[in-house]
């Protein structure tokens, strides 16, 4: 099968992440794939190093009228069955063509720009669930899980600091991931270190907010890190105190490294965890019940590793390349039949 996978997104993202991932998990199980991105060097070594050529392209605004010229005329070329375009961007940009379209969303985005396409593919339950609702048919909707990498076997990040039991937070220093209330409920926190990775508009904010509360000292910002496998691993709690998570893909990684996990009860963790089988959810912006949480997993290890024990598995049932990709490939024979 020959598919084309469209991808307009930023530098750094989830949905970028998951599409590199997608990407290279179809081509390893046999699919010919054409990956076209916005310009990114970076993400186009990277698809090249697994044996993918990618198109680059611009991708701009309203005034950008070679990109879709130039996609039409890879598309007519390469001949896909299907073509998955990524968020609004990739989907406006699209030509049509002897395909069947596919929008692959992380989130509910407006859906005008999604009217030219003949299926919808949502990566939580909750959002497909939103599609319907707003009109589109079950048989043109579809839930496909991400997956992450399997990090059981990471060499733990040896860079951290000692004598603490390590939180570890992972992201974009956005408002809406929360991390000020993380860094308010580690004035409650005394035994503890806190590990952010992640860079953004934020971080100079929580710096000072982190000084003014006088644990400065115990929170550790460590920008942006390539080897979430490795921090995990070293990690004694992992905790994800969004405002807003459509899914948390965080989730996932921590429960592939075999992490406990504690995360504010937003959609996508609300979704994904299953409170006091595999983590716990506190209400959200709530740095207090964060902070009394965090103590009762720190001080009950036995809790603790058997949270990490139930995630490690629904990992590998469903979070894991293997099973999402087996999903992936029937779902593809399915809407070219």
């Amino acid at each position: 099968m020959r598919v084309a996978q469209v991808m307009a997104g930023a530098h750094h993202g989830g949905a970028e992440l998951f599409f590199e991932r997608l990407t290279m998990g179809l081509s390893r199980a046999g699919v010919t794939v054409l990956a076209a991105i916005r310009r990114d060097a970076e993400r186009a070594a990277r698809l090249a190093a697994a044996g993918l050529a990618p198109l680059e392209l611009e991708f701009g605004g309203p005034l950008d009228l070679l990109t879709r010229v130039k996609l039409a005329r890879t598309l007519g070329k390469f001949a896909p069955r299907v073509v998955v375009s990524w968020m609004s961007r990739a989907t406006d940009h699209m030509p049509r063509g002897n395909f069947v379209h596919v929008a692959r969303l992380g989130g509910p985005y407006p859906l005008r720009h999604y009217r030219r396409c003949d299926h919808l593919v949502g990566n939580t339950e909750g959002l497909v669930t939103w599609f319907r609702e707003s009109g589109w048919p079950e048989a043109r909707t579809h839930y496909l899980p991400n997956f992450v990498p399997d990090h059981a076997g990471a060499v733990p990040a040896a860079d951290l600091p000692p004598g603490r039991p390590r939180l570890l937070a992972l992201g974009r220093l956005h408002r809406e991931k929360g991390f000020d209330v993380l860094i308010k409920a580690m004035a409650r926190l005394p035994e503890a270190n806190l590990i952010i990775a992640g860079d953004g508009p934020e971080k100079a904010p929580l710096e000072s907010l982190a000084a003014s509360l006088g644990v400065g000292a115990r929170v550790h910002f460590l920008g942006w890190r390539e080897d979430t496998g490795a921090l995990l691993r070293a990690a004694d709690l992992f905790v994800c105190s969004s405002r807003r998570e459509p899914l948390g893909n965080v989730v996932l990684e921590a429960w592939s490294a075999g992490r406990p996990v504690l995360a504010s009860d937003c959609a996508g963790p609300h979704e994904l965890i299953r409170p006091g089988a595999d983590g716990l959810l506190v209400p959200c912006d709530e740095p207090a019940a964060l902070a009394a949480y965090a103590s009762l997993l720190l001080r009950d290890p036995g809790r603790a590793a058997a949270f990490a024990q139930a995630g490690r598995q629904r990992f590998l049932t469903t979070f894991a390349e293997a099973p999402v990709i087996a999903r992936w490939l029937r779902f593809l024979e399915n809407v070219t039949k």
